[in-house]
């Protein structure tokens, strides 16, 4: 199964995640990148980050040529904010839509609290398509490594 990993990641955990993913199945990444960076430091990047989050906000991103016909499973990968997916895969998933609608999707999400099931829940909502075949939730895996951080992981990896 040709396996694609598409993601956001503003602090490092969600690329390190699914770095760890594409390495132990083979699969290619696609890195979002909005044209406009957000803050990742302070006030500013939970006051930027949050209300363009809460606020369902679609970034212009970077362009990228991945041919989503080419993969059969698309893995979406983010960071939770304000118990919802970051911007940049809102952008993705409107821009991809009817692509997304036809793929066995997975995601995993990343974050230091909590909201990641119900960013899975308004994801499945957007992407028309529940339940997601396999879902994951990591909590801090670069900003606080640990055998247990990986080995959450590695059961994500273990289920694909």
């Amino acid at each position: 199964m040709k396996t694609l990993i598409v993601y956001y990641s503003l602090e490092g955990n969600t690329e390190y995640s699914a770095g760890k993913i594409a390495k132990a199945t083979g699969a290619d990444l696609l890195k979002l990148i909005p044209k406009k960076t957000y803050p990742d430091k302070g006030a500013k990047k939970f006051i930027w980050g949050g209300k363009s989050a809460v606020f369902g906000e679609t970034p212009e991103l970077e362009p990228y040529n991945n041919d989503l016909s080419s993969y059969d499973r698309i893995i979406i990968g983010f960071p939770v904010w304000a118990s919802t997916f970051a911007p940049p895969i809102r952008t993705f998933v409107t821009d991809n839509k009817d692509e997304l609608k036809q793929k066995d999707i997975c995601v995993f999400a990343c974050q230091a609290g909590n909201g990641a099931e119900k960013a899975f829940s308004k994801l499945a909502k957007l992407i028309e398509k529940e339940p997601f075949e396999i879902t994951g939730i990591f909590i801090d895996p670069k900003g606080r490594p640990g055998p247990e951080k990986d080995s959450a992981i590695d059961e994500f990896i273990g289920r694909l």
